[in-house]
């Protein structure tokens, strides 16, 4: 670590409120989605090509000869019921979710580092607000980056409407602009059952790497509930953006530590089986590394469906 910069533990800690201290054992099921297989190329993986069903192997589960005698159920209406007659069937100990984690749309300080260059982005770019031109500090989305997520939002209506995909019992997202932004135009309009209306929660530990690059600094609470009202915020997350450093940048391994609490958070609070993150390639990248998923690069917009098992 550079000697000049601030460790982690001196800008302190992510909120406590509503964060649980318990820690669960997360494996990935695999067999289930084309993702956990290492034979699928993460690069080009177009999870809206309907063809590959958002990645859903196409197969038989334990529970079609008692649910689908007929045969008339699509594939995600019979996996949806093999995953909830596992957790009917689980100890108490024991649960499963299928996590949707949602890239963001592409923001300005996508284009910014690709004009400049990686190597310059991190060297000196990105600790600027913008370049007198373009802004990218808490970096909203291009117009490039809103058509990824209303294309998003086409996916999931077709998905939920023709395939059967079951539409998420809770949202999350990261309290970046870019992912706020991305949250609403993916799931609004949708049409969603009455007893799964889209009320995203704005997690704090579910941002992007913290600290040294400006588009990662998050705006104040005042302006999430301004802009985003009817978003629930979490009772943690503080009116400034008191974990941003100008002087250090998380390292992966203190990322995976957040992304694990943020994991152990939501298996414990919620009951939900069906869960949409929206978040950001590094975060989403620690997630699949606390969980054991194998590694798999989204593109801006990108989705990845995982099938965990939590024991408590």
């Amino acid at each position: 670590m550079d000697t000049n910069v601030e460790p982690l533990s001196s800008i302190g800690t992510a909120p406590e409120a509503g964060v649980t201290a318990a820690h669960h054992v997360f494996t990935v099921l695999k067999g289930f989605f084309l993702q956990d297989d290492l034979d699928t190329d993460p690069e080009g993986f177009d999870y809206n090509d309907p063809d590959l069903n958002f990645g859903l192997i196409n197969r038989a589960y334990d529970t079609d000869a008692s649910f689908d005698v007929s045969l008339q159920k699509t594939q995600w209406q019979r996996f949806e019921r093999y995953v909830s007659d596992l957790n009917f069937e689980s100890p108490k100990n024991t649960q499963y979710k299928i996590l949707f984690m949602g890239r963001h749309g592409e923001g300005y300080h996508n284009v910014a580092e690709r004009y400049y260059g990686t190597a310059e982005w991190d060297r000196y770019w990105s600790k600027l607000e913008g370049n007198g031109t373009v802004t990218w500090a808490d970096a909203h989305l291009t117009d490039a980056g809103i058509e990824q997520a209303k294309t998003a939002n086409a996916f999931w209506k077709r998905g939920i409407r023709d395939w059967g995909v079951p539409a998420p019992g809770r949202y999350y997202t990261s309290p970046l602009d870019r992912c706020l932004a991305t949250a609403q135009y993916t799931f609004e309009g949708l049409g969603l059952p009455a007893d799964r209306p889209f009320v995203p929660e704005v997690k704090e530990l579910l941002r992007e790497v913290i600290g040294v690059h400006t588009c990662d600094r998050r705006s104040s609470r005042t302006y999430i509930e301004s802009h985003y009202p009817a978003y629930k915020i979490e009772d943690g997350l503080t009116e400034d953006d008191e974990l941003y450093s100008p002087s250090h940048r998380e390292t992966t391994e203190e990322q995976v530590t957040r992304l694990r609490q943020l994991l152990d958070d939501v298996f414990t609070h919620d009951k939900s089986t069906w869960i949409s993150f929206t978040s950001h390639s590094g975060a989403i990248a620690a997630l699949l590394e606390a969980l054991g998923h194998r590694e798999f690069r989204l593109p801006t917009g990108g989705v990845v469906p995982v099938l965990v098992k939590a024991v408590a």
